[in-house]
C-alpha cells in the first residue's frame, strides 16, 4: 500500500465511527521500488494531501527523517523536496500489515500491498 492512497483511507463507513481518520499504520513489511519521477504530478497532487497525515505515516514505518514536518515554501519548483515527496508517496510499499482505526482499534489488514477495508455486517453503519 502506497502511503497516497493512505492518506485517502478512513473507516467512517463502520458502525460508531463519526470520523475514522487517520487510520494508524502497524507495518510487518517494507518495501522500496523505484517508480518514475514526474513533478507535476506532485505539484497537483501535494496541495490535497493531509500533511500531517502523511508525515505521520512516514514516521510510523520509519521514514519520517526523509521529509519535512511541513510543506516547504515554492515547493514546485523545489526539485529536491519534490523528489523526498515522490519517495514518500510512490516508492515505499507497505506490503504487509495492518491499518487501525483511531476510533474503535479495529484492525484492517494488508497483504501483498492492498489494503482490505471490507467491513463484517455488523460493523455497517
Amino acid at each position: 500500500m502506497k502511503l497516497l492512497t493512505h492518506n485517502m483511507l478512513t473507516s467512517k463507513c463502520m458502525k460508531g465511527v463519526t470520523v475514522g481518520y487517520p487510520l494508524g499504520i502497524v507495518a510487518k513489511d517494507v518495501k522500496v521500488s523505484e517508480t518514475e519521477f514526474n513533478s507535476d504530478f506532485l505539484v497537483r497532487i501535494i496541495p490535497k494531501l493531509d500533511w500531517n497525515t502523511l508525515w505521520t505515516a512516514a514516521d510510523s514505518i520509519g521514514y519520517a527523517a526523509e521529509l519535512p514536518k511541513t510543506i516547504v515554501e515554492n515547493y514546485e519548483s523545489n526539485e529536491d523536496f519534490l523528489k523526498k515527496v515522490h519517495h514518500i508517496l510512490l516508492e515505499v510499499d507497505v506490503v504487509t500489515g495492518d491499518l487501525v482505526c483511531p476510533e474503535s482499534g479495529r484492525k484492517f489488514p494488508i497483504n501483498e500491498g492492498i489494503p482490505n477495508m471490507l467491513l463484517n455486517e455488523d460493523e455497517l453503519s
